[in-house]
């Protein structure tokens, strides 16, 4: 199992969400919005105002998926956000030792 992350221009994320829900078995994702800069230096920064408004809005997406989903969704991630420019995001992938749904119980025990 994978935790696939990928931060994202803001604009992409309805297309993103119609591509990855009109895939089988998809099995949904976290939003959360996120600000960021790259390491790319497209100027200098003359005042502390200018570094500190150096940052873009962006959508980090995460999806937790089993190892043979996860190559078609990082794929389609990378399609539906590219724009060919400096900023389009990042996507990186990291191993899940355990997920476990969190369901209502009843007497401590897991309802199906």
């Amino acid at each position: 199992m994978k935790e696939i992350r990928a931060v994202i221009r803001p604009q992409k994320l309805p297309r993103l969400r119609e591509a990855l829900r009109a895939m089988p078995q998809f099995p949904g994702m976290t939003i959360s919005k996120a600000v960021g800069c790259g390491a790319t230096v497209r100027h200098v920064p003359h005042s502390i105002k200018d570094e500190l408004t150096d940052f873009s809005d962006k959508v980090r997406v995460e999806i937790i998926a089993p190892d043979e989903l996860v190559d078609a969704l990082v794929d389609q991630i990378v399609q539906v956000a590219s724009t060919g420019q400096t900023g389009d995001g990042l996507v990186w992938v990291v191993d899940v030792g355990r997920a476990v749904f969190i369901r209502k119980t009843v007497d401590g025990a897991p309802q199906p």
